[in-house]
């Protein structure tokens, strides 16, 4: 079995190696050291920005969630993690419009309040709103988790100390839940850097689009990959950031099972205020967006043959990712004991952008062309190639659901298999992984969702006249015709939104249950 985790391992960390044979090659591009570098902290600055929003905004929301009864708490607990199944570029294309100088906002407003605002989308804030917007959920998620399990202990005794109920939170609840707060953070700021769709179409320019840009304008993989480089430093400190919060949270949840903090009901005033601050959230995250996508699109007639045809090659290439992802994320879960430090490099490809692992493959296709010519050809490779991309960059994704799964299982059921003479990999297929079938398809549509999303990797991998809906609306909205990219943007959320409801449902009941029974796992 650990031979093949190491199997499965090495999927994930070829493309990352692939990045660094690619950026010491010889070919070089028109691309001076200051353009690296202005890209470089024009990312920094977006990965701040966004950082302090969903920071704030999403623990605020967790804390409101979590810990207070108001009306519709119950339904925001998870509707306002819907804005997952929103790719970022959505909400680019409909916000670009909103607030353009002849969009819907300033057309309201002038006639209406008799003033004029010109908001400037097109820009650093403009992109900070539109990616916070697209990814509190991360940190709402996380901090929600954390307040649901925190211990109602150290709270009492800080009331018992004179604190108020408000300072007893921010001295005693919010450190405790510092380390799910960096976690999500992490995520955030993860997603952020990987996002090409949004800040592409917004005008800025990150290092993200500038390995795009390097790859698909100068045709060099060597410079893309040299753009590449502070990306993957930059996702190693993120994840292991990550990693480190998440421990916290399970060291945190481990303490304090005993008695856990319960939600205090509102004043009729605050509980209206709390109301509308979740809606609002909501509101701009997914409801305003795609209501304004949705009202633009009928506008057109859509193209239905071409948005079918890509339909089915992006729920076709989502399905086969999550397959190709969750086989491979199981194999590397059941021997992850055996396999720590492989484990942890391959969840690497998580922080890593979708164009960093699309440039990263692009060498080892080069090594097999020049070694076997005439075989990186074609549709079906073009598609192997694509769907390894999202294997490597998600794996770590699916991992994390599937050892939280398998460790649920006793370790004498094992054992007991074991003793009865069957093999390892008959003890896994008949006993750990039918137990653990519901994490399995928790990371399946964990995947699926992501991989409907991804725009980088899929541009610089699919063969030619491949479009998938993500494609699809970027080719659209970079000839400006923003209408007709509606369409595969609406699409794309019809496909994802099923799986994010039945996603935050069962963390919601998960929280709720954790409640009723404070031994519940």
């Amino acid at each position: 079995m650990h031979v093949l985790g190491w199997a499965a391992a090495t999927v994930a960390l070829l493309p990352l190696l692939g990045v660094f044979y690619a950026a010491i090659q010889p070919g070089r591009a028109d691309i001076a050291a200051r353009d690296i570098a202005r890209y470089a902290v024009t990312s920094g600055v977006l990965a701040l920005g966004v950082a302090l929003v969903t920071g704030a905004v999403g623990t605020l929301a967790a804390w409101l969630v979590a810990l207070h009864r108001f009306p519709g708490h119950r339904i925001f607990a998870w509707a306002l993690a819907l804005p997952l199944a929103a790719p970022a570029f959505a909400l680019a294309y409909s916000y670009s419009q909103i607030f353009d100088v002849a969009g819907l906002f300033r057309m309201w407003l002038r006639p209406t309040l008799g003033f004029d605002v010109a908001l400037q989308m097109r820009s650093i804030p403009g992109a900070i709103f539109v990616l916070s917007c697209a990814f509190y959920p991360y940190v709402f998620l996380a901090m929600r988790a954390a307040f649901v399990n925190q211990s109602v202990h150290p709270v009492e005794a800080a009331r018992m100390l004179g604190c108020s109920v408000s300072q007893a939170f921010v001295r005693t609840a919010l450190p405790l839940a510092r380390p799910a707060l960096a976690a999500g953070i992490a995520l955030a700021v993860m997603e952020t850097l990987a996002d090409y769709g949004a800040v592409q179409f917004l005008s800025v320019q990150t290092l993200t689009t500038g390995v795009v840009r390097a790859w698909s304008v100068y045709g060099s993989p060597a410079s893309a990959a040299r753009f590449a480089l502070p990306l993957l430093v930059t996702a190693a400190a993120l994840l292991a950031l990550e990693r480190w919060g998440r421990q916290g949270r399970r060291y945190e949840t481990a303490r304090g099972q005993q008695r856990t903090l319960e939600p205090v009901a509102l004043s009729p005033l605050k509980g209206f205020a709390a109301t509308g601050f979740c809606l609002l959230l909501l509101t701009l995250g997914l409801i305003l967006p795609v209501g304004y996508l949705l009202w633009r699109s009928l506008e057109v007639t859509p193209d239905w043959p071409r948005l079918l045809a890509a339909t089915g090659r992006t729920l076709g290439m989502g399905l086969a990712g999550a397959g190709v992802t969750v086989a491979l994320a199981t194999l590397l879960a059941l021997s992850a004991h055996r396999l720590p430090v492989m484990s942890r490099l391959a969840s690497l490809g998580y922080a890593t952008p979708g164009a960093v692992m699309a440039i990263g493959l692009l060498g080892p296709a080069a090594i097999l062309w020049t070694v076997f010519p005439g075989t990186v050809s074609g549709l079906g490779v073009g598609v192997a190639l694509l769907i390894y991309a999202y294997a490597a960059r998600l794996m770590a994704a699916a991992l994390e659901p599937i050892e939280a799964g398998l460790n649920k299982i006793s370790p004498s059921m094992t054992q007991a298999a074991r003793s009865l003479g069957r093999s390892e990999l008959a003890t896994a297929t008949s006993v750990q992984l039918p137990i653990a079938r519901g994490a399995l398809l928790t990371a399946g549509l964990i995947v699926l969702v992501d991989v409907l999303k991804e725009l980088p990797a899929t541009l610089i991998l699919r063969p030619f006249d491949f479009d998938t809906l993500a494609v699809l609306a970027s080719n659209y909205a970079l000839d400006e015709r923003l209408a007709q990219a509606g369409w595969p943007s609406l699409l794309i959320i019809g496909l994802a939104l099923p799986g994010v409801i039945w996603l935050t449902r069962q963390v919601t009941r998960t929280g709720q249950s954790r409640r009723r029974d404070p031994n519940a796992e």
